[in-house]
């Protein structure tokens, strides 16, 4: 069996948790315009926007590379938790299972946290851990934090 793991990592944010969660529910075409240094681009596949099971494919640029992922959503209102399941794409070369949650938490009215929760298991022991990918997945929620204050 090759090697698995989870990474944890939670980012400070502005603003309500509720707004953040919604922009990442909702509004996943606005990306490319706000943090177009990350993505590129994100098209529905199957479904809509916001649904539960929708299917979209990603254009993002990870340590300089571009590449593409495409993922099944899955959107956890009670949580405000939105759970990305890795389908196919680039990082699926190297990975079996790569599910990336991203869930806003207001800890309190002037502090708020997304907590980011990668679950991986690499395809092979020789594929290497997806340390690049949870930094790329961080950094997206960090610099969204500066799209959702202004918007």
């Amino acid at each position: 069996m090759a090697t698995s793991g989870t990474y944890v990592t939670e980012v400070p944010l502005k603003g309500s948790a509720e707004k953040h969660y919604k922009r990442w529910k909702h509004e996943n075409h606005l990306f490319p315009d706000a943090i177009g240094h990350h993505i590129q681009g994100v098209t529905v596949h199957d479904g809509e926007w916001d649904s539960h099971g929708s299917i979209k494919i990603w254009n993002y640029t990870c340590d300089g590379k571009q590449e593409v992922f495409k993922e099944r959503r899955e959107n956890d209102d009670e949580n405000m938790a939105v759970t990305l399941r890795g389908l196919e794409g680039h990082v699926m070369e190297q990975l079996k299972v790569y599910d990336v949650i991203f869930q806003f938490i207001q800890k309190s009215p002037s502090d708020i946290v997304c907590k980011v929760t990668m679950i991986w298991e690499k395809r092979t022991d020789d594929s290497p851990e997806p340390i690049n990918y949870m930094k790329f997945v961080k950094a997206l929620a960090a610099d969204m934090d500066h799209h959702v204050i202004k918007s």
